[in-house]
């Protein structure tokens, strides 16, 4: 089973990361980070990169699809080269996913039209521009062969779920429990419906809140 990660310039690290950890050991899994150019790719932190072993050239299917988000997810809004790419490679896959603004990638790309999606949530609103239904009170949204998931963090929720419907609950459970998958976070305010009253409108005033 061969599982595809598109990699571009200022990606968000956990959007890719947290879903390798997880699929990475579903049993016949192989992934393969890729990108326009094999090579270090620089996630938005700067300090951070992850290599592509591959070439989007070299990757012309996959069983799984993932498409995370991050800053650099504008850019290729715009790139005629990826979304050729991700509609070939959708083509041939059984489940097409994303994290985070890369649904926003999927949408461009004419994946998502009158499907349901989450995004992050300060993106929910730009996945009409694309026809897309969105869900801002769902973590995860499974639509057909398309699985979207909200922000950062929800790749790991995303990639869980994926392995249950592939290889079944027993073997999710056991990578759950393998990663120590257990959040219990010091502070609630992990979504908008729990942080605290101005949280949202105070981030997005600032430089804080990059997708």
């Amino acid at each position: 089973m061969r599982i595809a990660v598109l990699l571009y310039e200022n990606f968000t690290a956990l959007d890719a990361v947290g879903p390798y950890e997880v699929l990475s050991r579903v049993p016949g899994a192989e992934v393969v980070f890729t990108a326009a150019r094999r090579g270090p790719v620089r996630t938005d932190m700067a300090s951070l990169a992850l290599t592509a072993d591959a070439s989007l050239e070299e990757v012309t299917s996959a069983d799984v699809l993932l498409v995370p988000g991050g800053p650099g997810t504008a850019e290729q809004l715009g790139d005629e080269a990826v979304l050729e790419w991700v509609r070939a490679v959708d083509a041939t896959t059984t489940w097409t996913t994303s994290v985070c603004s890369g649904s926003l990638i999927l949408g461009a790309a004419g994946l998502l039209g009158g499907r349901r999606a989450t995004s992050h949530w300060v993106c929910l609103d730009q996945l009409p521009l694309f026809g897309a239904q969105p869900s801002g009170t769902e973590r995860i949204v499974v639509d057909g062969k398309y699985a979207t998931a909200a922000g950062v963090s929800a790749g790991i929720d995303l990639a869980l779920t994926l392995t249950g419907l592939m290889a079944g609950g027993r073997v999710a459970e056991s990578i759950q429990l393998v990663i120590e998958y257990d959040p219990q976070p010091p502070y609630s305010a992990g979504s908008v419906a729990t942080a605290p009253a101005g949280l949202v409108e105070e981030l997005k005033a600032t430089n804080l809140l990059l997708v």
